[in-house]
């Protein structure tokens, strides 16, 4: 369906629907005296990559907002496969490839958790697999493939008649809808195969569209449908910070008391079957010519089964009494807070070395049904929109290996260094190691959201106020989590001893040496993955006994009201719109919390609520018709993560550390301003310039303080409000030009200066999620039939939350992607992806030098047929 059509041929279905879309998204959204001018944008001819580019670049001309628009063919021209990494072209955008895949993004220097996405303008309900991924607020982007995609618009500039909650951008996704297709049938298929290079696996993809309108155009009916497999693999080597503070005693008795130790550390080889499959059908009606209803229902399941086996060292892990650990020859550095931090030395050797094999069935769903429509009268218009949105996530079994063995182990840790030497034993001989117990994990996680509003838009014959738009909006959604934990050991009816050498037929792949340094352990014995399953899995069925985690149970509860009026103005050069947004929120959490310190939980709800007025302007000074100048001030709102506001405590299942979170959390506010030039010189070409400034009222940090967690004295870690809150400056520049005879650029970078106030114990925080520099650059070439793309996308460093005495920090990251397409008949195309060319690896350490993980997650290629009827 991403066909790219030589520039003379005739216009493609794929772009004039993403041409029709954008186009009424720019005539709704912009106050226009002269209705034929509105027609005159309505009329853009795309043929090509460089004509699609000229219509986006129409449409943030036209647009009232700071706004920046991505086609369904710029999506197809990317070598992307979900609609994260296609978003990552945006200026001002990065994104989190933790998993080799986009997921989560960043906007001009703000968090993942202060930005949000909605799907057709309302939320999506959104969950996780993995058993350490939060329940944040943000879009999981895994489970909406880009063939589903129109458009996407990225907002970061507000308006009243836009949802509340995001303070770096808002990104709206908009599916396809029948009446906007121009032939009355219209057939989409592709098929590809992909190359996972890690695992060496190729794996089968493929997308279809359906499409059907009458001829009188009232009534249509689209079925799009995607299928996606892949065989993922990322090694690693890691190292588990731990804030839990020790007395080390070295091989002469002498005793350094209140030291960091991490637990230990580890070569995982992490891999995943991942198969998603995804359902839009859109059933519209236009019953009058002044009238439009449409019901739209996406369903997403994506199914992940996965295995992760690491092979550990251990520090912490092997803690005596009184938190005592006893190191030969340990070193030390300090840390950012004063404490020193143990980064060497020997330990053992009794379970000098463990290894741990985990088998996951993981499952991500997610539902929307939206019913939405519109009435236009004579000088008014009325939207209506109701619906509801469902996910769940977690894993059916999360079951765990647990093998030791007596070794003493010499361990070295500095950036990106993870080293070990195990003295007394060969990591290649399965006979060592000894099973000494197994647990399984059995998460879910439930999200849902019923929702309705009502807009009202009416249009003035005045000089100044073209239009003025009243709404309404209500939201009602809650969030639940719970775990079910079973454990199994020797004297478990059914237990059954096993050594690694009963479950293991040869060592592991080689992990990459790129991640490695000299004395990083890259190779060892591993589970064989059938031999698991006929006696480990079985073994399992007899021996498990399960309980619930009551601790970790929460379930919140948020409803949200939301009123707005804005004003759409113009009047000689200038044009743009005001007004202001009134929101209500509403939260309750519930959670089991041990009231007596004996492990009795009992459930406590812990409710609270606040308003907000948000006002915005934004405001377009016409120079002349290809220079603009764009301004924009407003206040803006974020609402806390759920596991952040949950009042649930999780225990580590690694270290003796817990997490909890913080029902009474304040919301984060910020005064944000933009200011901005842009130089429309030729055509399909754009130089612009825009700064812009946001101060935040607080952000998150997390503290860590020994608690009585069910009778067990554990460094528990929770976030709490700075008391004080950040600035983020910036500059976001754009050049795109098309040169001629094909030839064309795109390129963009983001500057932010990010700062925080002190927090509560006088230390500073860098900005989590902030990175000082983005660049995004692309280099396209088009020609009789034949397109090719070469882009890069490159930020700097990142930083996280606090981590042993200092704060995570992300390695500098850059990657290398390429598309080409070749229209072998105007009906079909052979086209060709490669992702992470270079093969960049995730790098992160503290910044007080303690490494935290080092991961590759390899290059993937793919080669496929477009076929369009």
């Amino acid at each position: 369906m991403n066909q790219h059509p030589p520039r003379k041929k005739r216009l493609t279905q794929l772009v004039a629907l993403a041409g029709a879309v954008a186009s009424h998204v720019a005539w709704s959204q912009t106050a226009i005296a002269d209705p034929t001018e509105a027609a005159s944008i309505q009329q853009v001819e795309v043929k090509g990559l460089r004509a699609t580019q000229k219509r986006n670049l129409a449409e943030k001309r036209d647009a009232l907002n700071i706004v920046d628009t991505v086609s369904a063919e710029d999506v197809g021209k990317f070598p992307d496969k979900n609609v994260a990494d296609a978003l990552q072209r945006v200026p001002g955008i990065s994104v989190d490839r933790t998993w080799g895949e986009g997921r989560d993004i960043f906007v001009r220097g703000t968090d993942k958790n202060l930005n949000m996405t909605q799907l057709n303008g309302q939320n999506v309900a959104s969950a996780y697999w993995w058993k350490n991924d939060a329940q944040s607020r943000g879009f999981n982007y895994d489970i909406l493939p880009s063939e589903l995609v129109g458009s996407l618009d990225v907002y970061k500039s507000p308006s009243p008649d836009l949802d509340e909650g995001s303070i770096g951008g808002l990104v709206i996704v908009k599916t396809r809808k029948p009446l906007q297709f121009k032939d009355a049938l219209t057939a989409q298929v592709s098929a590809e195969a992909t190359y996972s290079e890690l695992p060496e696996k190729t794996d089968p993809q493929w997308s279809g569209l359906l499409n059907w309108h009458n001829e009188a155009r009232t009534a249509g009916v689209l079925l799009a449908l995607s299928h996606q497999k892949r065989t993922m693999r990322r090694d690693g080597l890691e190292n588990f910070t731990d804030s839990t503070k020790y007395t080390v005693i070295d091989e002469n008795g002498r005793a350094t008391p209140n030291v960091y130790a991490s637990w230990g550390g580890g070569t995982p080889i992490f891999r995943q079957d991942r198969e998603r499959k995804t359902v839009n059908l859109t059933l519209q009606l236009r019953p009058t010519a002044n009238s439009d209803v449409s019901l739209n229902y996406l369903h997403s399941d994506m199914d992940m089964d996965n295995n992760n086996q690491n092979y550990l060292w251990q520090i912490g892990g092997l803690v005596e009494p009184n938190n005592v650990l006893r190191i030969s020859r340990p070193r030390f550095i300090t840390t950012s807070d004063g404490t020193q931090s143990v980064v060497g030395g020997t330990v053992g050797p009794v379970n000098g070395v463990s290894f741990e094999p985990i088998y996951r069935e993981a499952y991500v769903k997610s539902r929307v049904l939206d019913l939405e429509g519109n009435l236009d009268g004579d000088g008014w218009r009325l939207h209506v929109q109701a619906g509801t949105t469902s996910a769940a996530g977690g894993s059916e079994h999360d079951r765990n290996f647990w093998f030791t063995g007596n070794t003493r182990a010499t361990i070295n840790l500095a950036p990106d260094t993870y080293e070990v030497q195990y003295l007394d034993m060969n990591p290649l001989d399965p006979s060592k190691l000894t099973l000494q117990g197994a647990r399984d994990w059995i998460r879910r996680m439930d999200s849902k959201e019923d929702y309705a509003q009502g807009d009202l838009e009416f249009f003035l014959d005045r000089a100044f106020i073209k239009s003025v738009k009243f709404g309404l909006k209500f939201r009602d959604g809650e969030v639940s989590n719970r775990r079910i934990i079973g454990t199994a050991g020797p004297g478990s009816p059914g237990w059954q001893s096993f050594s690694l050498a009963d479950l293991s037929t040869g060592p592991s792949p080689q992990i990459s040496q790129k991640a490695a340094t000299a004395g990083s352990l890259t190779q060892f014995a591993w589970v064989n993955d059938a031999l698991a399953a006929s006696k480990g899995f079985a073994m399992y069925d007899k021996a498990m006994t399960y309980a619930e985690a009551l601790g970790e149970y929460y379930r919140i509860k948020e409803r949200i009201s939301a009123a707005y009026v804005k004003a759409n103005f113009a009047t000689g050069p200038w044009r743009g719109d005001f007004g202001v947004r009134l929101v209500r929120t509403r939260q309750t959490s519930q959670a089991n919390q041990d009231l007596n310190g004996r492990g009795a939980y009992a459930p406590v709800s812990i409710g609270r609520s606040y308003t907000d007025a948000l006002p915005s302007l934004n405001a377009v000074y016409e120079l002349r018709k290809d220079l603009l100048l764009r301004g924009a001030v407003s206040r803006v709102m974020a609402r806390n993560t759920y596991s952040d506001l949950s009042a649930s405590t999780e225990v580590s299942g690694t270290t003796n550390a817990a997490t909890a979170g913080n029902p009474l959390l304040k919301p984060f506010h910020a005064n944000q301003w933009e200011l901005g030039a842009e130089w429309y010189f030729s055509d399909a070409s754009l130089l612009s310039a825009t700064a812009f400034g946001k101060h935040l009222d607080t952000f998150i940090y997390t503290s860590t303080a020994i608690e009585n967690v069910a009778g067990v004295q554990r460094p528990v870690t929770r976030p709490q409000n700075a008391d004080n809150g950040a600035t983020v400056n910036g500059v976001e520049l754009q050049w795109q030009q098309a040169f001629g005879n094909g030839l064309g650029s795109i390129v963009n970078y983001t500057f932010t200066d990010a700062k925080t106030g002190a927090l509560a114990n006088g230390r500073k925080l860098n900005v989590v999620g902030n990175s000082r520099n983005q660049l995004n650059a692309s280099v396209y070439y088009e020609r009789a039939g034949f397109s090719a793309r070469l882009s890069y996308n490159y930020r700097s460093k990142s930083y996280g939350g606090l981590n042993q005495g200092g704060q995570d920090v992300t390695s500098a990251y850059g990657q290398w992607d390429a598309s080409a397409s070749w229209d072998l008949t105007p009906q079909l195309a052979l086209y060709a992806n490669a992702v992470n060319l270079n093969n960049e690896l995730i790098r992160t350490n503290t910044t007080d030098g303690l490494p935290v993980g080092v991961y590759e997650n390899g290059a993937r290629y793919s080669l496929g047929l477009r076929a369009k009827f």
